[in-house]
């Protein structure tokens, strides 16, 4: 663990460092030490701040740490884009240490509460939000992380959607700035022949989705097989994440909810380093 937060600090801080991110000379806590509070927490407190925070300043590693509310606040206004911009570096470094040419991608449902407290939830109230888990049987309401992994399933690409948004429309908001004769393996919520052709003669990606059985794209079933067989490895990869979850994410705000969810898909793309 001590290994692990010092790696985190010195990331955080090579990245400000890189960006020419200035902070106020009156600053108590640099950007590096309130982002490494963010990841530490999400790391191994399973996104409670508070015993982050209490952790870095007992054990003399941020000693000037700020009280609760200022550090929220201080979080609150670090711009979305450099916690996308952490992450592509992260990812660029999962791609060139990915020895095939394969990519997997899915999604993994984060409910933002148990269905029975659906009508008092406040985060979110828009009919958009509940989801459906085919493989539960059940509703959920909440969030989609939707995940572009390697094919040893570290995260290279995500996009969060709300619960109810189709597999198919969300991943044409990926940039899937992959290679040239890259294979990306789906489900079969994926198939859309129109959008297969179009990576196909613009970017020269193949995209490889479970078929239907009524598909006008049968394939083999040794394709169809290793298709399934890859595509464990994302199931493991959401395990991972999914682990680093608390039971219930609290958060006051619909977009303080999206930020922990960014921060622990940030620390399982550290930990898969």
């Amino acid at each position: 663990m001590p290994h692990y937060t010092t790696a985190i600090y010195c990331l955080c801080d090579e990245f400000v460092k890189a960006f020419g991110i200035q902070d106020d000379p009156q600053a108590q806590m640099s950007t590096a030490e309130v982002m490494t509070t963010a990841l530490v927490a999400a790391s191994f407190f399973a996104g409670n701040l508070e015993k982050s925070r209490a952790f870095l300043k007992d054990h003399g590693y941020l000693p000037t740490m700020l009280s609760k509310s200022r550090l929220t606040r201080r979080l609150h206004a670090i711009p979305p884009q450099w916690w996308m911009s952490l992450f592509q570096i992260l990812a660029q470094i999962h791609k060139q240490a990915n020895p095939t040419a394969e990519y997997i991608i899915d999604s993994c449902p984060v409910p933002v509460c148990d269905n029975i407290r659906i009508r008092r939830c406040r985060l979110y109230r828009e009919e958009q939000y509940r989801g459906y888990i085919a493989s539960k049987r059940r509703y959920f309401f909440g969030l989609r992380v939707h995940l572009l992994v390697t094919a040893q399933g570290k995260p290279v690409e995500f996009v969060l959607a709300p619960g109810a948004a189709a597999d198919g429309p969300v991943l044409k908001g990926f940039d899937l700035d992959l290679p040239e004769g890259t294979v990306i393996y789906a489900d079969k919520l994926h198939n859309d022949y129109q959008w297969e052709d179009f990576l196909k003669e613009a970017a020269g990606l193949e995209f490889q989705p479970l078929r239907k059985k009524n598909s006008h794209r049968a394939v083999e079933p040794w394709v169809k097989f290793w298709c399934q067989r890859t595509r464990k490895r994302i199931e493991t990869s959401f395990s991972q994440l999914t682990g680093l979850f608390p039971k219930s994410i609290h958060a006051v705000t619909a977009r303080g909810f999206e930020l922990k969810l960014v921060w622990f898909i940030l620390a399982f793309a550290i930990h898969s380093l």
